[in-house]
């Protein structure tokens, strides 16, 4: 505390810049703590796969800004996709010990129940943008796809006909959760792949051979 003198008397004056750092640190201290909890919640291959998908969206927002493109072999665009579907299925199919099996055919009931903060917000956020942010590449290679583009039906009936067998087959194996509000979200997340596509081919260029970059024109 500094003491300052005033008309005969005296009043201290708090020493703000020495509250200032703790102003800082306190939201980092947070953001921190919810990270940890993230960490603890999440499957070690969840974090492994998110953080893949992050290193992506990073490089490519790097050469969508630099104006770049990097021209990739399909072959190796196909065998990525190949080895993505796979650690998705060992997620859903193969969960740690000690999770209860559920099911939900009510329409947005869940999806409700995480809006309206009914559960640990960290998870409602994770659960929303997972089942959309992680099926988006299925939009892309679907159009990315050699041939003409497909019909709108086609686009919708490829993906929700494979979204709804795993989904069955939850139910079957009672592994992880059946939940309607599951499909809708993941649906969301193949057309938010539609959507991007053009986005996506100013950057990537699918070739044969070997990943080469150019600069954009």
């Amino acid at each position: 505390m500094i003491l300052r003198e005033i008309e005969g008397g005296s009043y201290n004056v708090p020493k703000i810049r020495h509250a200032f750092p703790f102003a800082v640190a306190s939201p980092v201290f947070v953001r921190f703590t919810l990270f940890l909890q993230l960490l603890l919640y999440l499957n070690p291959l969840v974090i492994m796969v998110v953080w893949f998908c992050i290193l992506l969206f990073v490089s490519f927002a790097d050469l969508y800004f630099r104006g770049e493109t990097v021209m990739i072999p399909r072959l190796l665009w196909q065998a990525a996709l190949i080895c993505y579907s796979l650690s998705l299925l060992v997620l859903l199919f193969f969960r740690p010990k000690g999770q209860i099996y559920s099911y939900n055919l009510i329409p947005f009931s869940t999806i409700l129940s995480y809006l309206s903060n009914e559960m640990n917000g960290l998870v409602s956020f994770y659960n929303l943008s997972a089942n959309v942010g992680l099926f988006i590449p299925f939009g892309l290679y679907l159009l990315s796809r050699d041939g003409k583009e497909p019909s709108a039906l086609r686009k919708f009936l490829y993906p929700f006909i494979t979204i709804s067998g795993i989904e069955i087959c939850q139910l079957v194996f009672r592994r992880g959760s059946l939940d309607v509000d599951d499909l809708i979200l993941k649906m969301m997340g193949v057309y938010l792949g539609y959507a991007l596509y053009p986005l996506f081919t100013s950057v990537v260029v699918f070739r044969s051979g070997k990943s080469k970059r150019v600069q954009r024109q």
